[in-house]
Formats: structure tokens, sequence, C-alpha cells
């Protein structure tokens, strides 16, 4: 019984040190090589998912028609909160959108006030009729649910309003009731601008200070008088540049971080992955971030997507 043991224990023992020598060869992760160019989507990748009732449409037509929104703000009447970098994420921002098929309507340098009327008139715009899907992108400095204008300022009168654009503002323009083209279509928002003023650093900040009730009637007497109802808000989501309260980081050289990782990952997935798994990788970017004691990690917000949505870039 002793000697039949004992050989089953070196059997064991033999398989478990194969595997350990095995697992010891196993070569290290390799690091994850970025495209430097958008890889295009094949043909066979885009047919798969027109069948699939789980994944937005995205016929060729309504890929001709996209259209994007484009907004930064770089030089503020106070010098003091210039941005500098900003023009190298305008340029990539640029890039990246007319890449994945959408015509950019691009403002630079916008108040508060013209923010808002820029989403107004995108709003009108007469492609969204056709297109499968929009992009907003905008950039600036902000505060926690506001984007703030370019003629900002840290001390205002009384009698004085600040210069700033309330996020929320972007969904009730593209909501159903001020933008009936876009029911059923992906709103996809991106937002380069704090939520915050968080401790600064040797780094530059988008931050103000840079140094910084329902009533459920019975369903039984329904009557169709031809009328649609839909939700207030859907088919959106935003990836915000931070968590509430904190700042964001910018390379006075190179741009946003933000801006950067989107278009390192946008570049290297987007023919493959859809737009959550594509903000997801954009948030792994973030998990070895850090300047001294700072972190900084983006934020998916206000999503509504039913389904999923694939770019599809190339056809």
């Amino acid at each position: 019984m002793g000697k039949k043991f004992a050989k089953v224990w070196k059997k064991l023992w033999d398989i478990f040190n194969v595997g350990k020598k095995a697992h010891s060869k196993q070569e290290p992760q390799k690091e994850q090589q970025w495209s430097t160019t958008l890889i295009r989507t094949s043909e066979d990748f885009w047919r798969e998912k027109q069948n699939d009732i789980s994944i937005y449409p995205a016929a060729k037509t309504s890929m001709s028609n996209r259209v994007a929104l484009l907004i930064t703000n770089i030089k503020f009447t106070d010098d003091k909160l210039n941005r500098k970098g900003a023009e190298k994420d305008e340029a990539n921002m640029d890039k990246l959108l007319t890449d994945l098929g959408y015509e950019v309507v691009k403002h630079t340098n916008l108040t508060g006030k013209a923010i808002d009327d820029a989403l107004n008139e995108f709003s009108k715009h007469p492609k969204l009729k056709e297109t499968d899907s929009v992009l907003v992108v905008i950039m600036s400095h902000g505060k926690l649910g506001t984007i703030l204008g370019v003629d900002w300022k840290k001390e205002i009168s009384d009698n004085e309003r600040p210069d700033e654009f309330p996020i929320d503002n972007i969904y009730k323009h593209l909501g159903p009731e001020k933008c009936s083209a876009l029911v059923d279509k992906p709103k996809i928002i991106i937002i380069q601008a704090c939520r915050g003023e968080g401790e600064g650093s040797v780094l530059v900040t988008d931050g103000a200070n840079p140094a910084v009730v329902s009533d459920n009637a019975g369903e039984g007497n329904i009557e169709d008088d031809g009328l649609r109802f839909v939700n207030s808000e859907k088919d959106s989501v935003s990836l915000l540049s931070c968590t509430p309260d904190t700042v964001s980081y910018r390379h006075s050289g190179d741009g946003s971080f933000l801006i950067q990782y989107v278009v390192e990952v946008f570049n290297t997935f987007a023919h493959k992955e859809d737009i959550m798994e594509l903000f997801r990788k954009v948030m792994q970017r973030f998990e070895d971030f850090s300047f001294q004691t700072k972190r900084q990690m983006p934020t998916i917000d206000r999503c509504t997507l039913p389904k999923r949505f694939y770019f599809c870039p190339g056809l």
C-alpha cells in the first residue's frame, strides 16, 4: 500500500513540475503596438454585423452621410487661460473624425452662448436625416457640469453671468424633442475638460484655474392618434476626460492625454470593436497614467445605448 501511494505521489509531482516548467517558458505578454493610421474594416465583417439585430444598422448610404461637430477652445480673453497644445488636439480629432467617415463641422474659440448656438445649428443639419450616427467633441476648460467659454473669467460682478455652457444642453439639442432626425441613432459625445479644480502639477490642467413627477395612466383604454412616444434621452453615450471634481491633463506640445489615447485606440481597434469596447480600452490606457501623485481616469457617462455600434471605417 505504501509503495503504491508513493508511485501515485511521484506521478503527481512529475505532472506538477512539467506544468511549472511549461509555464516558466511562456513568453512575456507583448506590449500593445498602436497604429498611427486608421485600420480599415473588411467587407465581410461589415456584412456580418448587418444581420445582427443587437447592433445598430450601418448601411453604406447612411455611413456616407455621417456628420460630426468639433468645438475647440484654445485662446481665451484672459490669455492666462490659453490652452497650449489644444491645436494638436483639434488637428488630431479632425483627422480621426474624417477618417471614420464623418463630415466635420468645426468651430474654434467660442463663448458659452456660441457653443449653445453651434449645437442648435448642428441639430438642424440636413445630413442628420440620412446619417447612422453623430459624434460631438468639445474641448475646453471646464467645471462640474459645464464647459467654459472663451470670455470666462474668475471674478464677475453681481449683474454678470459666467461665460459657461451647461453640458446638459447637448442632450437637449440632440434629443428627440428638438432633433427627431436622430431618434434611434447613436449620439457619441467626447468632452475634454476638467470637472473640478483638483490640485495642480507640473502638467497643464484643463480646469478653470490652470495653476490650479410621472403620472402613470392605465393602459386599458389607450387610443392610437398616430403619435409616437420615445424616451426623452436614448441612444447616447459620453466619454468625459475625468471623474467628478477632478482635473484632466494636457501636454503643452502633444495635446490632451485623453485625445492622444482616443486617437491611438480608435486607429488600432475601430475596425473591429464597438464604441463601448473602444471607450473601455481608452480607460485602460489611464490605469498606468501617473505623474508624481497625479491620476486621471475618464468616465463613461449617461450611456443609453441598447445596441452595439460599430464604425466600420474605410468602406
